[in-house]
């Protein structure tokens, strides 16, 4: 027992330390070298993501979490080595491309965003609805209500607190206004429905409070990246330069909110492809009721498989956003979320109907 143990302990240390070369290295190469320089390392990563994730798929073998560890220094060192001399025509034309097309995925990224949020919002409700059910107690229904009532204070204050940079336009303003009045108008057509609960519409408020937040933050210095200088150095024998550079632009230039919005959307994205091969399991034909046999379980766990793909993709693309763009795109997120949320409580069916005490 102790060496399949030992083994998946080593094959877990291998995955967060893959994770934090990622983090690590594609920072590095923007605030040492160029744009153009990070494009390309970002480009390397996900051929080799997506090379990874395709024999995870057809081998399923824990060896190559580890036997990936040193692909990450060699591509870093090759896109120095790459970098340090003459570019050729075609590496630039290719890190162009890439970059034009995180940008054209970036609307992807948001809405899908939105769509795990309302999905994990959903099933908070559900969980909190289960746990009165079986525990039948006033006790996890006086907690819970008091939970929903912090994160709607929580909600609201957040609100408050990022509307003078957020309101920076009567557009904007109008737009906090309606999607405030939609959420008030939703969960109350939910509550006579009786197809949502204050668990679900306080964690959809949060979200709305969330994406007004970033909004707010100060469009000079959010996504602010200095201009390098245009002659590179390798990076062997020139380490500690290049980390110091490093370390200027994650503790002064890097943007906090940036970290923020990363953490925060690979998280609700795993939480989401969790939950989605649970979606419709008890309508589920008895004789194939394992989670194996479904269609949406074998579809997300193929897409599962690709989730470095994805991480290269998301971080890549928050490096390079456009804060000023970013903002119609963080409306439009909210927007699309509520416009579900609205749809889900029309055509759900009425076999999920909650309990009288979440409406009260």
């Amino acid at each position: 027992m102790s060496g399949p143990l030992l083994w998946r302990a080593v094959s877990s240390a291998a995955k967060s330390l893959n994770v934090a070369q990622i983090l690590l290295f594609l920072p590095l190469t923007l605030s040492t070298l160029s744009t153009p320089a990070f494009s390309f390392l970002s480009l390397c990563h996900a051929i080799h993501a997506f090379i990874q994730g395709t024999l995870v798929l057809l081998w399923g073998s824990p060896n190559l979490s580890v036997l990936q560890l040193p692909i990450h220094p060699f591509l870093l060192l090759l896109c120095f080595n790459v970098f340090s001399t003459n570019v050729n025509p075609w590496i630039l034309a290719a890190s162009r491309w890439w970059a034009y097309i995180l940008s054209l995925w970036g609307p992807f990224f948001v809405l899908l965003e939105g769509l795990s949020s309302l999905i994990v919002a959903q099933r908070l409700g559900q969980m909190g609805k289960r746990l009165i059910e079986q525990a039948d107690s006033e006790v996890y229904q006086f907690t819970l209500l008091v939970a929903a009532a912090v994160t709607y204070v929580l909600s609201a204050y957040w609100c408050v607190a990022a509307y003078p940079a957020a309101a920076s336009s009567p557009l904007s303003s109008t737009f906090l206004g309606v999607a405030l009045t939609a959420l008030v108008f939703l969960t109350f057509i939910g509550f006579v429905l009786k197809k949502t609960n204050i668990i679900e519409s306080s964690a959809i408020s949060l979200f709305i409070a969330y994406n007004l937040w970033l909004c707010g933050v100060d469009q000079n210095q959010a996504y602010f990246f200095p201009e390098v200088a245009s002659s590179y150095v390798p990076l062997i024998g020139n380490l500690k330069p290049h980390f110091d550079a490093l370390q200027n632009f994650v503790t002064n230039t890097l943007p906090k909110p940036l970290l923020i919005t990363l953490m925060y959307r690979l998280t609700i994205l795993q939480f989401a492809s969790r939950i989605l091969p649970t979606i419709g399991t008890d309508n589920w034909d008895s004789d194939s009721n394992t989670e194996e046999d479904r269609p949406a379980s074998t579809l997300i766990r193929i897409l599962l498989n690709y989730r470095q793909l994805l991480f290269v993709n998301v971080y890549s693309h928050l490096l390079l956003l456009d804060h000023s763009s970013a903002v119609w795109w963080r409306w439009a997120n909210v927007f699309f979320t509520l416009v579900l949320w609205g749809v889900e409580l029309v055509v759900s069916s009425d076999d999920d109907v909650v309990k009288d005490w979440k409406v009260e």
